[in-house]
């Protein structure tokens, strides 16, 4: 029994002094800390321009038709004048009422005035609708083209009778110098009388 129990204690210091001299065993290092990203902010919606914003920017839009066609020949004013008279039939909007108007009393559009201020005119009537002050300008502007165009005509047929006047004066002055000269040449013709002594 002291032969085990000396035995047992040898083991037990045997172990114990490997134990001992073994080096220790190293704990892995504890992984860093992650702190969490912070959530992506919410992307913020786009803004939508306001009322006024987008009136602004159809006015914008309606004058730089009307600056393009001015600029149009008179085929290309009418291919403009069916593509706004489609559209507007189409949209019924006021911008495409008053983009057909435009193209109707455009300078260089021959006989589309007329239809062009009753196309104005429900906007022009109406102060509340947006585009109530284009609408006022552009049916301004169309009837101060025509007041002028009938007053160009009016003039043209003032210069064609004055030509006219002209021309019948020209033709009185030459048939009197016909007759003076035919006068002078007879008189040189006829002999004068001797004179009496």
């Amino acid at each position: 029994m002291t032969f085990v129990r000396g035995a047992l204690v040898a083991v037990s210091l045997a172990v114990l002094v490997s134990c001992a001299t073994e080096e220790p065993v190293q704990k892995a290092p504890a992984p860093p800390e992650v702190t969490p990203e912070p959530a992506p902010a919410p992307k913020p919606e786009p803004k939508r321009p306001s009322p006024e914003m987008l009136r602004m920017m159809e006015l914008d839009g309606i004058l730089s038709d009307f600056e393009r066609l001015r600029r149009l020949s008179p085929a290309e004013l009418g291919r403009e004048q069916e593509s706004a008279r489609q559209a507007f039939s189409q949209m019924r909007t006021d911008g495409a009422r008053i983009r057909y108007a435009m193209a109707l009393g455009a300078p260089g559009a021959s006989g589309g005035e007329n239809t062009a201020l009753e196309l104005l005119e429900p906007l022009v009537k109406n102060p509340t609708v947006s585009l109530h002050g284009i609408a006022v300008l552009l049916a301004a502007y169309i009837q101060e083209q025509r007041r002028l165009a009938s007053q160009l005509q009016g003039l043209q047929q003032q210069t064609q009778g004055l030509q006219q006047n002209v021309q019948a004066l020209q033709q009185k002055l030459d048939a009197l110098r016909t007759l003076e000269r035919s006068l002078t040449e007879r008189e040189a013709a006829t002999p004068k009388p001797k004179p009496l002594k």
